[in-house]
């Protein structure tokens, strides 16, 4: 791991949430400093204002041994939060034309089998872990794959980058490639280790990850639900309610249960801590069961988009309170950048007639993401205590983007243009506690 920095000073413009903007955007829930500073010690913040103000609370021997980072005329962020994305799926990323589930049985599956060479899993963690800093996302929550080692070489990777993770072994028994078969037993035997080697190490926690419902037994899946209780502040994380055939298809082998929901819920395997991914096509007594379990969402809209799995209920979902972030998917997604999430995002909520405001969806990308994973003591905004993860963003980077800066009537419509038009072109810097770790030269 890289030793912490020094303390630091970073000048620039300062944007972080405090609370949900709601759907009537509420200007107590951020704060946004257009000449701002951040103190950060020991790779947390320590004071978080105006330039002048955070001077002055500084003893002089303070702010001279400081490093300072002049980041003025850029927007300095909360590192981004993806809150679902399968890193063995990069290799996939962009292929032609398939939904959900022939998209598993032709592209996923074969990628996910040459993870059984352990150095394959080695190279796409750090290749997948560089570019993740590279986009500005600094935490998520990630898919390996079967192959236990390949949650080894996740975690490893991002020990040696001090970044602040989630990642479970994938839990899997039928319905798939005998080569990405493991059983109830070998889950349990598997994830009991990993959860030894890996859950609380440094900035690092495990998610119990079975893959999705039809591709566990209900033996394996009452394994799932007792790993998750079996060790506190274990996380959760699988897919819910992508595609209408995948739906059918639940029906199909749980007959017993109510919906895609209660399948999960009956094996112990909802509540805080755990997300879904997707959640497209949920009724109403689902929406309210996941807000009353507080059961997190990852909203995929890149994927879902190019899946031609549906549309995210965003607005029908916030007004029922569950909590949602924003996730790439990848490979199912296009691209680990969350400016272009947040622009699909804006597309996908505009189609139902439910615009995403730009200030919600600048909170869905940092604290809205840390919240939904449970990780919000730790992330998410600039306040005193919390880790120094942080993006730098240019918005003079992208000329189109630029020339439509300079003609923005308020801070709403410079963060508006910056979702819609930016991608990670823009992102400047990427800090993590503290340190630089990405620095774009372009």
């Amino acid at each position: 791991m890289n030793p912490l920095p020094a303390a630091m000073l970073v000048r620039g413009t300062l944007l972080h949430f405090l609370a949900d903007p709601g759907a009537n955007d509420d200007a107590a829930a951020w704060q946004y400093i257009e000449d701002g500073a951040l103190f950060i010690q020991d790779g947390r913040i320590r004071h978080c204002g105006p330039w002048h103000d955070v001077l002055a609370a500084l003893p002089t021997l303070s702010r001279e041994s400081a490093r300072y980072f002049d980041y003025r005329g850029k927007l300095i962020l909360p590192g981004f939060v993806d809150a679902h994305v399968h890193y063995p799926q990069l290799r996939v990323m962009g292929s032609f034309g398939r939904q959900l589930l022939d998209w598993l049985e032709h592209y996923t599956f074969p990628a996910e089998a040459s993870f059984a060479d352990r150095s394959v899993a080695e190279k796409t963690s750090a290749f997948f872990l560089d570019r993740l800093i590279a986009h500005g996302t600094t935490t998520a929550s990630v898919f390996p794959t079967v192959h236990a080692h390949s949650v080894d070489a996740f975690f490893e990777a991002a020990q040696a980058r001090n970044l602040r993770m989630l990642c479970g072994k994938v839990l899997m028994d039928r319905h798939c490639p005998e080569n990405l078969r493991d059983t109830a037993q070998s889950a349990w035997d598997d994830s009991r280790a990993l959860i030894a080697r890996w859950h609380g190490k440094a900035r690092l926690r495990y998610s119990v990850t079975p893959r999705f419902a039809p591709t566990s037994t209900e033996a394996q899946l009452k394994v799932a639900g007792e790993l998750f209780a079996s060790a506190p502040d274990l996380h959760l994380q699988s897919h819910l309610s992508e595609n209408q055939r995948e739906l059918a298809w639940v029906g199909e082998l749980f007959p017993g249960r109510a919906n895609y929901l209660d399948v999960y819920a009956h094996f112990g395997l909802i509540g805080p801590r755990s997300i879904y991914g997707h959640g497209i096509h949920l009724d109403a007594g689902e929406r309210t069961r996941l807000a009353e379990t507080g059961t997190a969402l990852a909203f995929c809209p890149s994927s879902n988009l190019f899946l031609g799995s549906g549309f995210f209920n965003f607005h029908a979902l916030s007004q029922t309170g569950v909590s949602i972030s924003l996730a790439s998917d990848v490979g199912g997604g296009n691209s680990l950048s969350t400016l272009r999430t947040m622009a699909a995002a804006y597309q996908v909520s505009q189609a139902q007639h439910h615009a995403l405001s730009p200030w919600r969806a600048w909170y869905l990308a940092t604290l809205g993401g840390a919240r939904a994973l449970a990780l919000d003591q730790f992330i998410g905004n600039f306040t005193p205590g919390k880790e120094a993860d942080f993006v730098v963003l240019d918005a003079t980077a992208i000329p189109e983007l630029a020339f439509r800066w300079d003609f923005a009537e308020s801070v709403a419509d410079r963060l508006f243009a910056l979702m819609m038009l930016g991608d990670e072109r823009c992102v400047a810097a990427t800090h993590v506690l503290g340190n630089c770790v990405y620095l774009n030269k372009a």
